[in-house]
């Protein structure tokens, strides 16, 4: 089985990557990040930092970009990404990471959500259209203090890097709805 982590760089995301990673050292389960990127929208990944506020959307580029934070976080976690059209809504999004969920017979999903676990949700939360699947567990990570972050990272045991399951190419190879070029089981 694998820990899931919707990851859009966020603090809350960063923590849930964090997390993620000390529950699976304790139960020998591997970490998977998933990006879900809307190709072409600069807007959007300039807001999250993914892209440097006068730089042009190159999906390659932000893609790199989300990967280097997990692998600084969790070196030993996997990392797909999941293109959307440009202007895909939050439900379109979140979507897409239940569809990885399951196609990756997740057994638990960690969301970084200030909301995912409120009763009421706003319409636009994908960490609440995550969190009501039914298919795996969800932990909701509500803590992003850096500091505990950043030392629970250094005191990770599963440090470990993985050096060849991220290709920079795979970019331009990737479809609406597929994100690695090891994605077939």
């Amino acid at each position: 089985m694998t820990f899931l982590v919707p990851f859009d760089g966020s603090a809350l995301a960063e923590a849930a990557l964090v997390r993620a990673t000390e529950f699976a050292s304790v139960f020998d389960e591997d970490v998977l990040a998933v990006s879900v990127v809307p190709d072409g929208n600069a807007e959007y990944a300039r807001e999250r930092d993914w892209l440097d506020p006068d730089a042009p959307f190159e999906m390659q580029s932000v893609v790199a970009t989300l990967h280097t934070q997990v692998t600084e976080l969790c070196p030993s976690a996997d990392f797909r990404h999941v293109r959307v059209g440009t202007n895909a809504a939050p439900g379109t999004i979140a979507k897409r990471v239940r569809e990885r969920a399951q196609r990756e017979d997740v057994s638990m999903v960690f969301v970084g959500s200030d909301n995912a676990g409120h009763l009421v949700t706003e319409v636009s939360s994908i960490g609440g259209t995550i969190a009501a699947a039914d298919a795996y567990d969800v932990v909701i990570v509500r803590d992003r203090t850096p500091a505990r972050i950043a030392r629970l990272a250094d005191a990770s045991p599963r440090r470990d890097p993985k050096s060849d399951f991220y290709y920079p190419d795979s970019a331009a190879r990737d479809d609406d709805d597929s994100s690695g070029p090891d994605d077939d089981p």
